[in-house]
């Protein structure tokens, strides 16, 4: 079962864009699988504005977001892993939903519920 980050990235990304503001995605460019422009991040952080109108072919897929954008004039094909967003965000009003995708969380989520009895 895909998680449910894909979907709210999706929705976000619609909810951003029909309010007429701008879509910015935060990642991890550390992540594995991410293909973004070299030298642009910042202590492994890169900051991408994936509006309809500074994108070409943008794909949400469950497993990544993919693109084509220019960076220093020259277009570029970009491919995140839904697991390397960190958040989405309005960029005019930072509305949005922050994301954790730290791998020993999800690994925890795996195992199961932690219950406590009470008595």
């Amino acid at each position: 079962m895909p998680g449910v980050i894909p979907y709210l990235i999706r929705a976000y990304c619609d909810w951003i864009e029909d309010n007429k503001l701008t879509p910015y995605l935060l990642i991890n460019t550390k992540n594995a699988g991410v293909i973004a422009p070299k030298g642009l991040d910042a202590n492994g952080k890169m900051v991408l504005n994936i509006s309809s109108s500074a994108t070409i072919n943008r794909n949400i897929s469950n497993d990544t977001i993919s693109f084509k954008a220019r960076f220093q004039g020259k277009s570029r094909e970009i491919i995140v892993p839904c697991d390397a967003v960190l958040s989405i965000y309005a960029q005019e009003n930072g509305e949005g939903m922050m994301f954790d995708n730290n791998k020993s969380n999800q690994e925890a989520k795996n195992k199961g519920p932690n219950f406590t009895i009470l008595d």
